[in-house]
């Protein structure tokens, strides 16, 4: 697994050396995943898992809970307006160098929310959110999108760390509107005697940046304490997407930035709680 440290004076800057941000990139093009070091202050993580875990107890009182796959694990949004939006966690600069130097420029955020591995030893089946742009590929293009993930707690198999199959973003045979995408069993078990998965183990205050097509799953949490944990998408700026994230007014200045776009609709009321569907549940 690389995971990458860094300087106080990277850290103040925004700005890591090339050799650094080479590493990085080859994880990303390689392994489909890398992990930033520290880079979010703490305290902003405990503010938002402190509001998260209250609003939390809000969306499992909902008749359709949205969980995803599973009762194990809940769907769920941040607070969308001030005082829990902070620049480290939407507007990492050290971030933003790695996914604009994989994707390009006009990169841009299009997604603000997460999930939440409850107290369960349920796991969901092995699946990848997207494939690859087109089917019967011979080999799969460059990423197109990258998930930026940020735990709210320290995370690692013991609490529900997300399993990643290293490599699979490179597999061609899942792609863009085949409408399925949990992995036949067949094939996840070809692939664990290639590269079997993992369980990173992360710090509060650490970032997992992932190709979005890896293969990868929720898995237990063997706590009395759920696991929550934000999940951001950066696409390459060709891509289109008619659902922005909606923002209390009031916060438009907030996401001025001069390389990342945040594809955002500002709105007098944002219903949080209520906005997420379950996905593939079954009881």
């Amino acid at each position: 697994m690389i995971a990458l440290d860094f300087t106080p004076d990277e850290l103040r800057s925004g700005q890591m050396s090339p050799a650094k941000l080479e590493t990085a990139t080859n994880a990303l093009k390689h392994d489909g995943y890398v992990v930033l070091n520290g880079v979010i202050d703490p305290a902003h993580l405990d503010s938002l898992r402190e509001r998260m875990l209250d609003d939390l107890q809000k969306i499992l009182k909902r008749d359709d809970t949205p969980f995803n796959f599973n009762a194990g694990n809940v769907q769920q949004d941040p607070p969308p307006m001030h005082p829990y939006l902070f620049r480290d966690v939407l507007l990492n600069d050290l971030v933003i160098a790695v996914t604009q130097a994989t994707l390009g420029k006009g990169v841009k955020n299009s997604f603000y929310s997460g999930n939440t591995a409850l107290p369960s030893d349920n796991m969901q089946p092995v699946h990848a959110d997207i494939g690859q742009l087109w089917p019967h590929l011979e080999h799969a293009t460059p990423p197109y999108a990258l998930v930026v993930n940020v735990p709210l707690v320290d995370v690692s198999a013991q609490n529900g760390s997300t399993e990643l199959w290293p490599g699979t973003h490179h597999d061609t045979t899942i792609y863009i509107n085949d409408g399925n995408i949990k992995l036949p069993e067949m094939m996840v078990e070809a692939r664990r005697t290639i590269a079997p998965p993992l369980q990173p183990t992360l710090c509060l205050g650490d970032v997992l940046i992932r190709d979005m097509r890896m293969w990868h799953r929720g898995m237990p949490n063997y706590t009395d304490q759920p696991r929550p944990m934000i999940a951001m998408i950066h696409w390459v700026g060709w891509w289109h997407d008619q659902n922005p994230i909606p923002f209390a007014k009031g916060t438009e200045d907030f996401f001025e930035h001069p390389i990342l776009k945040t594809n955002a609709r500002f709105v007098d009321e944002v219903d949080y709680i209520h906005h997420n569907e379950a996905y593939d549940f079954q009881k």
